[in-house]
């Protein structure tokens, strides 16, 4: 538990850079399967289940990093991006709005940059040093 109070940003970057590799593999792995197996045109479940693993790991991420972090502007943009990024897979999931593939891809790179900008305001060890109640 202390590894992620501590680590946050990492384990956010860690989480949105596997979930982009995931969306950018997809398609290839997908390619390969229809032409190895035709007519096979479903996602496996494992596959599927991956996406909302991504988003439960990241939401803790975020829960964690937007306690510690010192800049006010990063809460809600970390925040808002998942936010996009929920709603891009649940919507692929049920497809309420034809959204093209490639739309995933914003808001996964802006939550690995917004990890990465917001690791500079908060190097402390203890639970609250970074925060500014109020």
């Amino acid at each position: 538990m202390i590894f992620t109070k501590q680590k946050s940003d990492e384990i956010g970057v860690m989480a949105s850079g596997l979930c982009l590799i995931h969306c950018v593999a997809t398609p290839f792995l997908f390619l390969v399967q229809s032409c190895s197996l035709a007519g096979c045109s479903e996602t496996p479940i494992w596959w599927s289940v991956i996406d909302y693993f991504f988003l439960v790991i990241s939401f803790f991420a975020i829960y964690r990093s937007t306690q510690t972090t010192s800049s006010t502007w990063i809460k809600p943009a970390l925040w808002w991006s998942w936010a996009l990024l929920f709603f891009i897979i649940i919507n692929e999931k049920m497809t309420w709005f034809s959204i093209p593939e490639y739309a995933v891809y914003i808001p996964a790179i802006a939550l690995i940059a917004l990890h990465l900008y917001n690791r500079k305001y908060c190097q402390c060890n203890t639970n609250k040093c970074c925060t500014h109640e109020g």
